[in-house]
């Protein structure tokens, strides 16, 4: 059997019309996630990109792996395995289409990187480039006699949003630099962000257009995955394929002043997608409630792939989400999860069902305070800060977030990684 795990970067899911909340951004994405298992509410625990992956490439978290933060300061320790790297050695033809480097290239035996054309009018062609690379990897792979595992890397809706035409005005009809309309002025005046904005917005001062470009790049993305589904589906490798797709975090779109990143422990960043799909074996049409991890990717490609011996002893920190799709899967794989972020902030929280618990460890750039705590069944949105209200429930989530940082110190033998390093990055761009 093969694998094919698709990351969409910076891909919230709200934003993906197979979960109903959004307007229709993603129609092949769509129908390809009909023929499989969308789960509901899956998340992200450790922001952003380079600790996101490290956690599904790994199956543990950043107090294992202690990659933290956006161009980490410490590479991945040998000593911890790659899934590539499991897999090749299992005799697996490994494959990527990916440019993140580093540790990320370990146990590809193809690992072919991209750069995407700059247009002009200010287009980026970033799809077009990952599916040309995409598509030579996933034929290569698929000419070998043994059993492929293909990374495929899209950096589709990342910021900077600047889609090709006709993508580029599919979701804004309006003047985009009326100058009666100010909503721009705020992320101008930021001191850390506003330089890297006006380089991509410069003249713009309606905060809608940015967010409408995400939608259209989410729209560009979907027509360049068309491709790859495509290419699978006339292989006649489906039925022998297990597909999975997922982005590595969301992103902020003004909904906390925020604006066009994914920093800050919220869901518009850390709720995201993952569909499981292979015609035969994994149930067309499903939709999961339970709540799963990215971290839950590595045992669940080795359990598919009859090799969950290969994670004992690995300090995996996920569980596989295969049995789930033999029940309703209300129940997930863990209820609480435990975030970290340390990139422009560096923060830590503490997530149930019920609870939201963010607690600063500096002041940020942002001012926002020091505790952070909502109640997600009344404040989705999570827009009201109850933590002055109910200390009671802030002194029973940090007591609890601070027991797992000790209790994982003691189990790894190493530093907290978010005291170890200070913030990574003073300004973006």
């Amino acid at each position: 059997m093969n694998v094919i795990l698709i990351s969409l970067d910076t891909q919230r899911a709200d934003h993906l019309s197979a979960y109903g909340y959004h307007r229709l951004t993603s129609p092949h994405l769509d129908r390809y996630a009909e023929g499989g298992t969308l789960f509901e509410r899956c998340y992200c625990p450790h922001l952003p990109t380079h600790p996101s992956h490290t956690g599904v490439f790994t199956g543990t978290d950043p107090m294992r792996h202690q990659v933290i933060s956006q161009g980490a300061r410490t590479e991945l320790s040998p000593d911890i395995p790659m899934l590539a790297e499991l897999l090749r050695d299992q005799g697996y033809f490994t494959g990527a289409a990916d440019n993140l480097g580093r540790w990320f290239a370990r146990g590809f035996q193809l690992y072919e990187g991209y750069s995407w054309a700059r247009e002009e009018g200010g287009a980026w062609r970033k799809g077009e480039a990952v599916t040309e690379t995409a598509l030579r990897v996933l034929d290569q792979a698929m000419r070998q006699p043994q059993p492929f595992f293909v990374f495929i890397h899209y950096w589709d809706p990342h910021t900077p949003y600047l889609p090709p035409a006709p993508f580029s005005r599919m979701f804004y009809g309006g003047d985009e630099r009326d100058p009666g309309n100010d909503s721009m002025a705020p992320l101008f005046a930021c001191p850390r962000f506003g330089p890297y904005f006006r380089r991509w917005l410069d003249g713009v001062t309606d905060i809608e257009f940015p967010k409408a470009e995400y939608d259209a790049s989410i729209r560009y993305m979907d027509t360049c995955l068309q491709h790859l589904f495509q290419r699978l589906a006339d292989s006649g490798l489906e039925e022998d394929t297990l597909v999975v797709i997922m982005g590595d975090h969301g992103e902020e779109l003004d909904e906390h002043a925020m604006w066009f990143d994914h920093h800050g422990l919220y869901d518009t960043n850390l709720h995201v997608p993952l569909i499981l799909r292979q015609p035969g074996r994994v149930p067309a049409g499903k939709r999961l409630p339970g709540t799963v991890r990215l971290t839950d990717i590595f045992p669940t490609i080795l359990e598919a792939l009859n090799l969950s011996h290969l994670g004992e002893g690995l300090d995996l920190q996920g569980r596989s989400v295969l049995p789930l799709l033999a029940d309703d899967g209300t129940d997930g794989t863990g209820d609480t999860l435990y975030l970290t972020e340390n990139t422009w902030m560096r923060k830590r929280g503490l997530r149930t069902s019920e609870w939201k618990l963010i607690v600063a460890q500096e002041p940020d750039f942002h001012n926002c305070p020091s505790v952070e705590l909502y109640n997600l069944q009344e404040d989705g949105g999570e827009q009201t800060n109850l933590a002055d209200e109910r200390p009671e429930v802030v002194d029973e989530l940090k007591a609890k977030l601070f027991e797992w940082v000790e209790r994982r110190r003691a189990e790894t033998g190493l530093p907290d990684p978010l005291e170890k390093w200070g913030v990574a990055m003073k300004s973006i761009g």
